[in-house]
């Protein structure tokens, strides 16, 4: 048999490893299925790692104030200025002992009422008692001594005038000499009854100090007030002034809650703004839905160079039992309302915007405020005031009433999404 004939029959051997057609089809089918399907997975993971990794920030804003709704300050006008301070009483005292000693009573505590002169404590005064006592007694000795040199004083007198006269009658009965004698004797009488009553006067004298030596034991109340505070206990040892050791100073502190003020620092730039007896509306930190009437009584004459300052006393005029010392208050300055010139179309002004001072970042020397607007961050350039009571005016940049990031970014960026905290 010939090489060709063997050639051409190994192209009629059967491959049986070789797959149908149709089952090649369907296997290129599953595999494009199987690849589309690792595609759309790794997309959808992909997206989902992004999304993960810029999450939506929760941010805490503040609502800029203006417009007619919120510069309004109700009767009183817009507002001018806003400052934080303190309540205070214009009369408050440590109230102490004149003379030091150990406390043996005390009748008071705290929010107590206590009426002038009221006894609050009362030191150890035996001995003080007993001081009285004795002055009491070398009075009394004094004044007996006193009678006495009195009565020898008349009985000398009388006696000169006996002698006197009998001289004047028959001088030879009653020598010159012997009225002379009478009449030394009534001036020396004189003398140790004139002596005798300036003794009294001395004991006198040291019966008032010992009696006010006593009365010093007792600490009264130097006004009508509440007292806020004890400063001591009994069986303590006060004295007028610490001296160190277990020596206390005060035995209360007391104030008189008529008086309740407020005290705020001005920034110096608005102080122009605010006059005497100006209106102004109080909002204590621990009531912050409550209102109170107030008016200025007093911009003090002085600025703090340190801090750029000019203090100014608010009278609280709504009284209410809720307002104690020293706690924390704002108080915005209203501004009366300028009627329109007669005549003359009226003008409608611009209101004042406020916002917390935390809203306002410097970037490249210029004041920017964050917007929160659509779940966005939008920034925006503004012209800011000094800071005043925490707070900084808008002079322009804002319409009023703008969300403005205050919190929860330190570093935003333009379109940044973010969720607004509670």
């Amino acid at each position: 048999m010939s090489a060709t004939g063997t050639a051409d029959l190994s192209k009629l051997r059967i491959n049986r490893d070789d797959p149908p057609p149709a089952v090649k089809r369907a296997l290129g089918r599953v595999l494009w299925i199987v690849a589309a399907a690792v595609l759309i997975i790794a997309t959808v993971v992909i997206i989902g790692r992004r999304g993960a990794a810029i999450p939506v920030q929760t941010v805490t804003v503040a609502a800029s104030s203006g417009g007619e709704g919120a510069a309004q300050g109700g009767a009183g006008g817009s507002v001018a200025v806003v400052a934080n301070g303190y309540v205070v009483a214009r009369t408050k005292a440590a109230v102490s002992a004149k003379i030091p000693g150990r406390l043996a009573m005390l009748n008071v505590s705290e929010g107590s009422r206590v009426e002038k002169g009221q006894i609050i404590a009362r030191l150890d005064n035996a001995d003080y008692a007993a001081g009285v006592g004795q002055a009491e007694a070398e009075v009394a000795s004094a004044k007996a001594t006193l009678i006495e040199a009195q009565s020898d004083r008349d009985q000398a007198q009388r006696e000169y005038v006996r002698v006197r006269d009998v001289h004047g009658q028959n001088p030879n009965l009653v020598s010159p000499q012997e009225v002379e004698n009478a009449e030394s004797r009534v001036q020396q009488a004189d003398a140790r009854l004139s002596a005798q009553s300036s003794r009294v006067d001395a004991a006198a004298a040291g019966l008032r100090v010992a009696q006010a030596n006593l009365e010093n034991t007792y600490i009264r109340a130097p006004f009508s007030g509440t007292v806020l505070r004890k400063e001591a206990e009994v069986g303590e040892v006060v004295a007028p002034s610490v001296g160190g050791g277990l020596t206390r100073g005060a035995v209360v502190t007391m104030a008189d809650l008529a008086t309740l003020e407020v005290e705020v620092d001005v920034n110096e730039a608005y102080i122009a703004r605010i006059s005497s007896a100006q209106q102004a509306r109080i909002t204590l930190d621990a009531y912050p839905d409550t209102a109170f009437r107030g008016s200025v009584r007093q911009v003090v004459p002085t600025a703090d160079r340190q801090r750029a300052t000019v203090q100014v006393k608010v009278a609280i005029i709504d009284r209410d039992p809720r307002i104690l010392t020293e706690m924390g208050a704002k108080v915005e300055f209203l501004e009366a309302a300028r009627p329109a010139p007669a005549g003359s179309a009226a003008v409608a002004e611009r209101p004042r915007i406020l916002v917390p001072a935390t809203a306002i970042r410097t970037e490249n020397g210029r004041a920017v405020v964050w917007i929160v607007r659509d779940g966005k961050l939008q920034k925006r350039d503004v012209d800011a005031g000094p800071v005043s009571g925490n707070f900084r005016e808008i002079r322009s940049g804002l319409s009023g009433g703008e969300q403005l990031l205050v919190g929860g970014i330190e570093t935003p960026t333009e379109g940044q999404r973010v969720k607004v905290g509670p």
